[in-house]
């Protein structure tokens, strides 16, 4: 229930906070404002809320539509805390996103930070990001028919990034990284999934498979020749292969199309040049 100009003042129901969301995280709860099952008061991007005595900061923030891995530094009146702080009546919630600026010290960083190359998990809607992110030399696990209790579990296992446009996978407390894809478009979620992870100079294309993400090796043309179409085995010297599933890959004209499209990914990572298309 949203108020609509009832006096803030004490309750014998509950404790009355206050919540400020910062940055990118302020559009997130702008549309999760229906449903809510407390009192909410509504001003930008701060939010007046009326939550139950031992309510964590984590409950409260989510119940407002932003999953925990969306948010990196949470200060409570000046003091930088975690996720499982429970808020008391009268206190101030600043929400931070990543690399949100942050007025307080020390700061406790709530989200791990990413490895060298990340590894991704990607639920079954971002297929066409998953290959994208593959070609690009991303590790990436995608299978049609994993289920979100699966993809949390591998996420949580494999210590892979979740990516997803589904903020309730993301809420679940088994999910410790991971990201909400915001766009719909794919080469504007490839460009999202970059500059989360700040991926521009990790790119590496062309080293995995597109179909099961297998690492692609060398091959002599006479052990694959005979899998060969006869313009490819005409034309062509060099040839790699999924050790995986069999796949076979040359520098055919659809080589050329994809490096071109790599190259605009590229400049557009680096913040050079917008990409005309996506892998």
């Amino acid at each position: 229930m949203v108020s609509t100009g009832a006096t803030w003042g004490s309750s014998a129901h509950g404790h009355r906070v206050e919540v400020r969301f910062h940055g990118s995280l302020g559009e997130l709860v702008v549309s999760q404002r229906r449903g809510h099952t407390h009192p909410v008061e509504v001003r930008g991007h701060t939010h007046r809320v009326e939550v139950a005595p031992g309510t964590t900061v984590k409950d409260l923030i989510e119940s407002l539509g932003v999953p925990h891995t969306e948010v990196d530094v949470i200060v409570v009146d000046g003091t930088s805390v975690g996720f499982g702080h429970q808020v008391a009546d009268g206190e101030t919630v600043g929400v931070y996103p990543m690399a949100g600026a942050v007025d307080v010290t020390p700061v406790l960083h709530l989200q791990p930070s990413p490895p060298g190359r990340p590894a991704f998990v990607v639920d079954v809607h971002l297929g066409r990001l998953a290959r994208s992110l593959r070609l690009l030399g991303f590790d990436v696990l995608w299978r049609n028919d994993l289920t979100d209790s699966e993809l949390a579990a591998i996420s949580a296992g494999d210590r892979r990034i979740l990516l997803t446009r589904d903020r309730q996978l993301l809420k679940r407390s088994q999910v410790a990284t991971g990201y909400l894809v915001r766009s719909t478009e794919r080469h504007v979620q490839l460009a999202e999934v970059l500059a989360r992870y700040d991926l521009a100079d990790r790119i590496a294309p062309f080293g995995r498979c597109l179909a099961c993400n297998g690492l692609l090796e060398d091959v002599a043309k006479d052990v694959v020749a005979g899998r060969l179409p006869p313009r490819a085995r005409r034309d062509y010297t060099e040839f790699r292969q999924c050790p995986d599933c069999g796949r076979i890959y040359w520098r055919g004209s659809h080589y050329d199309r994809l490096a071109t499209v790599v190259e605009e990914v590229r400049r557009k990572a680096r913040g050079t040049g917008p990409p005309t298309s996506a892998p």
